[in-house]
């Protein structure tokens, strides 16, 4: 079959079809056009091409059952969003089973060396930065790092969409990093 016998389907088109077929040809045209960025993405955060390819391969396990909850605007963002969140997120686990015995010991937290009073301090200054942030960050915020509470569980509980809690989360992070920043040079 030749490569681009759909190339005058939009992609708009071909999602459309697929949301009203469900018919997971539409979907794979579609996607196969955006493989290579996808794998860009991937190889961009996770440095490695079995790794990407493997990436690129969940993304798309992902795409099939996120399509069929959202309505997506604006196709190849949201796909480069779904990548980049998932290389993230792998990264994130990685350095998450890094043994304590190989590279860290208790002894070396940052925290460990302070004194009760400084990480009282501490505490006191980051919940006066939680409490300056707009309410969805706060709350997003709130659930996910204070209360673990997953993605979907943040998006049950708030009506906020995926996309919603993964950017109050994260700029909810950064704010809170600038306003302790602030706080303490301040002091």
């Amino acid at each position: 079959m030749p490569k681009d016998i759909y190339a005058h389907i939009s992609d708009q088109e071909l999602l459309d079809k697929f949301k009203k077929d469900q018919d997971n040809l539409w979907l794979g045209i579609l996607l196969q056009r955006y493989t290579m960025m996808l794998l860009g993405v991937c190889m961009k955060y996770l440095k490695d091409e079995e790794a990407a390819k493997d990436a690129v391969q969940q993304v798309f396990l992902k795409v099939i059952t996120e399509l069929q909850k959202y309505p997506v605007d604006y196709l190849k963002s949201w796909l480069y969003t779904i990548a980049r969140n998932h290389c993230l997120m792998q990264l994130r686990d990685k350095t998450k089973l890094i043994s304590v015995s190989e590279d860290m010991h208790l002894a070396d937290d940052p925290l460990s060396n302070l004194s009760a009073w400084d990480k009282e301090q501490s505490l006191i200054l980051l919940e006066q930065a939680l409490n300056e942030l707009n309410a969805p960050q706060k709350t997003c915020v709130t659930l996910f790092y204070l209360q673990k509470k997953s993605y979907q569980e943040i998006v049950a509980g708030t009506g906020y969409s995926l996309m919603q809690v993964k950017s109050y989360i994260q700029n909810g992070k950064r704010n809170l990093k600038l306003l302790v920043a602030q706080k303490l040079s301040q002091s």
